[in-house]
């Protein structure tokens, strides 16, 4: 049984649901004046777009499934990413 659990968390991935476009990070961000989000919209818009963003933090937050994801987990890799 322990080693069915290591290969399912192992081989687990995480997919996000619903449709995120720049049109819709921009909404979302569109109140946040810090630093962090004028960041994280600039790097976007070098990657023209958001599907860079999608990729990476899904495979970034797979490392923490073990031991949970929270929003302090995404909003450190959204700013790792960032800053990347």
């Amino acid at each position: 049984m322990r080693e069915l659990v290591r290969y399912l968390l192992e081989n687990a991935y995480i997919d996000f649901g619903g449709d995120l476009s720049m049109e819709k990070v921009r909404e979302l961000l569109r109140d946040d004046d810090t630093r962090e989000a004028r960041s994280l919209l600039a790097k976007l818009i070098d990657d023209k777009g958001v599907d860079d963003l999608m990729i990476t933090i899904a495979d970034c937050l797979k490392d923490h499934i073990r031991v949970g994801i929270t929003e302090d987990t995404i909003r450190e890799q959204l700013s790792t990413y960032s800053e990347s």
